[in-house]
């Protein structure tokens, strides 16, 4: 390569460099609490997932002033637009989940359940966790942690949220605080994890709770 200099000043040198990188998805099932006690399954869809997801322009910057309907879900390392589906609560009193097909999408307790933007209470989310690692509950058991951040769309509105705690439960006892519909605004998210037992039957549950980012 030539080098060229302007009158009275230094050489420049111009240097190109190409990275490749690959990308390895994964993902799982699971079943939710009720309640009082135990689960039911809950999965997710199979929308964009990028482990090296670049937030969008706006994220954060004007977030919601009223409550919304959530369409989607984005966590950086995780899943980027995962597809939101609003369900209700069976029998049980326990919220819905995603059908087993759908790896990668969140289900979300739809009304009388609290909506992103409400003064108070929990945004209920469940999500898959699969025994052959393959869901997108996995993928939060491996990265999602205190201080990561979730962020949730609906139309033209977003709010963000930051994880300030993470918990894993024994399924059969059930967690109470899950369920608030009277405590500061959050996300409370959860999956099965620990053994599995059988189609859907999973020893623990691990939730995430995060707050709107300030």
């Amino acid at each position: 390569m030539t080098t060229a200099a302007h009158k009275g000043g230094t050489p420049r040198r111009l240097a190109a460099v190409l990275v490749a990188a690959a990308l390895v998805a994964a993902g799982a099932a699971a079943w939710l609490l009720r309640p009082a006690d135990s689960g039911r399954p809950f999965a997710m869809s199979s929308p964009a997932f990028d482990l090296l997801a670049i937030p969008k322009p706006g994220v954060c910057t004007k977030p919601a002033t009223s409550p919304f309907t959530p369409t989607s879900v984005s966590i950086r390392g995780v899943v980027d637009d995962g597809q939101v589906l609003p369900l209700p609560r069976d029998g049980n009193n326990v919220p819905e989940v995603p059908p087993t097909s759908a790896k990668y999408a969140f289900a979300w307790d739809r009304p009388p359940g609290i909506r992103p933007g409400s003064p108070r209470g929990n945004v209920l989310l469940n999500a898959h966790t699969w025994p052959d690692g393959s869901a997108v509950g996995n993928v939060m058991l491996d990265k999602l942690d205190k201080g990561d951040r979730i962020v949730l769309r609906g139309g033209r509105s977003e709010l963000c949220y930051t994880v300030t705690k993470r918990v894993e439960v024994l399924a059969k006892d059930g967690y109470p605080p899950y369920y608030d519909r009277k405590g500061s605004p959050q996300v409370a998210l959860i999956v099965c994890s620990g053994k599995r037992l059988g189609p859907g039957d999973w020893t623990h549950r691990t939730i995430w709770f995060a707050q709107p980012a300030a």
